[in-house]
């Protein structure tokens, strides 16, 4: 796989630099039962490569110490770690928010028969992947089968409540370009999602994330390997918008990698450019119980031009919703 960061690493991004952190992005770990070919972080199947007890209970430490309202649990596939529940029920009991990044067809997987049960009686809020509501185009981009799997979990949290009108269980949709390109503009998108999935599936959510591919990891290596690097660079650089600088997640979040390392962003993470807490070369939580992270300034690279691009893009998806254009 082509490293990227070299291409990446000499840039002329604006500084930015932390306000108060309010939000903790956890990734657990690299293992997935997919291998997406957008995945920034290269994770599949094969991988190992997950948070052990003692660092989940740091992270939960770190949430009572800080305050923090938010736990962002991403992968891989989350909840394929062992600790995944016992983490989110400690949360849960700090009364903190958690987010649970599903890529749905985990919730199909042998052995996860009552995870959809558990996120609802957790309160947990689902933050879903499905890059179209076409059944070829997710396929093309996820495997065959992924379309049906995704689904019946649609159906299947649904049926417990989520994004029913009278409950408070919370399922969002994340949308990715297929290719070297800026998503379309977020609500026009949602609203046809919304009408798709409705008429065809009977399926409800509460919002689509329209996310940027980032430029780095396993699609960064394809698009060195065709030669389109360089032109969807250009593009993000284009496209950049100095408004989306007071919104982008970095400014409000801290993220943790599967060995309790810190970094600005998970796209930080994947490149290996650690935060720098109180001036170290490199931080791990245990740094955050003494120090804290507020203010502290943000390594930037080229990448960053993709969460600031058009309509910008973030966690939570869009930052505008105008001036947003499909390339």
């Amino acid at each position: 796989m082509h490293a990227t960061l070299p291409l990446l690493a000499q840039t002329d991004f604006p500084p930015l630099r932390r306000r108060r952190v309010d939000t903790l992005q956890v990734n657990l770990g690299y293992r997935c039962n997919q291998s997406c070919l957008h995945c920034h972080v290269n994770a599949g199947p094969n991988r190992t490569e997950a948070m052990d007890a003692e660092t989940v209970d740091l992270v939960v430490e770190v949430l009572r110490r800080r305050e923090i309202r938010t736990l962002d649990l991403t992968g891989g596939a989350p909840e394929l770690n062992p600790q995944f529940r016992r983490l989110v029920e400690a949360a849960r009991r700090l009364g903190v928010r958690v987010i649970d990044r599903c890529n749905l067809t985990i919730l199909l997987e042998r052995g996860q028969e009552d995870l959809a049960e558990f996120l609802a009686a957790q309160r947990v809020d689902v933050v879903a992947s499905l890059p179209c509501y076409s059944p070829a185009n997710v396929d093309r981009q996820r495997g065959d089968g992924v379309f049906d799997k995704s689904i019946a979990a649609l159906q299947r949290l649904n049926a417990l409540g989520y994004a029913r009108e009278d409950s408070d269980l919370v399922l969002n949709l994340v949308y990715n370009p297929q290719g070297p390109s800026l998503p379309p503009p977020q609500g026009a998108l949602e609203a046809d999602y919304k009408r798709e999935l409705a008429a065809h599936f009977g399926i409800e959510f509460n919002q689509l994330f329209t996310l940027t591919n980032m430029p780095i990891q396993r699609f960064g290596s394809t698009l060195v390997s065709k030669g389109q690097f360089h032109p969807y660079m250009t593009l993000l650089k284009n496209a950049f918008r100095s408004d989306n600088l007071e919104t982008v997640m970095c400014t409000t979040l801290v993220s943790v990698d599967w060995q309790g390392q810190l970094f600005d962003c998970d796209f930080n993470q994947m490149l290996g450019l650690p935060m720098r807490l109180n001036g170290a070369a490199r931080s791990h939580l245990r740094d955050l119980l003494a120090h804290s992270a507020d203010g502290g300034a943000i390594r930037v690279a080229d990448h960053c031009y993709g969460c600031t691009a058009g309509q910008g893009s973030s966690c939570a998806g869009a930052l505008h919703e105008d001036a947003a254009q499909a390339a």
